[in-house]
């Protein structure tokens, strides 16, 4: 049997074997991934990010279990900071999600960032797209807990949360752009701690001065990235209000009310139509990223490429030539 007919038939052990191969980059995934992607697009992603401290795992943990609870299988991609002597992940989230150990419908995987930015890593969507085709019915997306800069999870999540807890910062911080701007559900967890209420009014004070109608493209760490817009739909005329849920995820807390935002927001996506663009913008974002990926490595691999690279990277050391005009004449 094939490794893909093996995760298709439900093997967890050909499934971790696949991610593997995904993770260090093996040729034998790519043929592997291009026989899946037929059983793609039936998972719903859910993205979670959030500053450092915020208690992001133990909620992604609590709210894995409701949806056991309503017979949902669910996988966790939890990213992890690289280690600085392996490249691999410290599994910190696999230690604070070991409720979740021998559930056959929960599936969970470290994942080292690796040196990519914004908060995932390289490899991320591959292994959701493989956790998709293997079935899964709810995909988490833990981002590694940067802070404001991690905004790639909302190109790839259908549902973004962003996480924030009292006693991490004034309100001026809660009201500073980036992160907040892409989140369809905001979730203030750890929300019997003092300080939790004015956290909760320096978000809604933030909601107050968004611009609901307002659909952009931004662009960070050099790609493109479609901002997860509140735009008012044309034939409902209505727009995704950003729900704050409250939420104290060692306790198990506002669970229920996080699970119905979120389905609230899956049913407005599919209503709105939003839910087909998010995937249109996903896989384009994914196949744009592949493309330079690819592109990069054939013109290393030519029999000069190399050593033109390292000829230019002389010549603007020297001073004897800028990065601009380098790269027009590696084009060249």
């Amino acid at each position: 049997m094939s490794l893909t007919d093996s995760i298709l038939g439900g093997d967890r052990r050909a499934l971790a074997r696949l991610i593997t191969q995904i993770e260090n980059e093996r040729p034998e995934a790519r043929p592997a991934l291009a026989a899946l992607h037929a059983h793609t697009g039936r998972a719903y992603l859910v993205g979670v990010t959030g500053a450092p401290g915020t208690g992001k795992s133990t909620l992604v943990s609590e709210t894995a279990k409701a949806y056991r609870r309503l017979g949902q299988t669910v996988a966790i991609v939890a990213v992890d900071p690289t280690s600085p002597f392996t490249g691999g992940a410290i599994l910190g989230d696999r230690i604070r999600m070991r409720d979740l150990a021998g559930d056959p419908g929960v599936f969970i995987r470290s994942m080292a960032t690796r040196g990519s930015l914004g908060g995932l890593a390289r490899a991320t969507a591959d292994v959701t797209a493989a956790l998709d085709a293997a079935g899964f019915n709810i995909i988490f997306v833990e981002t590694v807990g940067a802070g404001q800069a991690e905004v790639d999870i909302a190109g790839l999540a259908h549902t973004t949360l962003v996480v924030e807890a009292p006693g991490l910062g004034d309100d001026v911080q809660a009201l500073k752009a980036g992160i907040l701007e892409i989140a369809d559900v905001l979730v203030v967890n750890k929300a019997d701690q003092p300080g939790a209420e004015a956290a909760v009014r320096a978000l809604r004070g933030m909601l107050t001065l968004a611009h609901p109608q307002r659909r952009e493209l931004f662009h960070h760490h050099g790609s493109g990235v479609e901002a997860v817009s509140h735009a008012r739909d044309g034939d409902t005329g209505a727009a995704w209000e950003t729900p704050i849920c409250e939420t104290v995820a060692t306790e198990g807390k506002g669970i229920e009310e996080l699970l119905a935002a979120i389905d609230s927001h899956r049913a407005y996506l599919t209503t709105s139509g939003e839910l087909a663009g998010r995937t249109r913008a996903r896989i384009r974002r994914h196949v744009e990223s592949l493309l330079r990926e690819q592109l990069y490595a054939r013109f290393l691999n030519g029999s000069s490429g190399m050593l033109r690279v390292d000829d230019v990277v002389e010549a603007v050391i020297n001073r004897t030539n800028d990065p601009y005009s380098a790269v027009e004449e590696l084009l060249k």
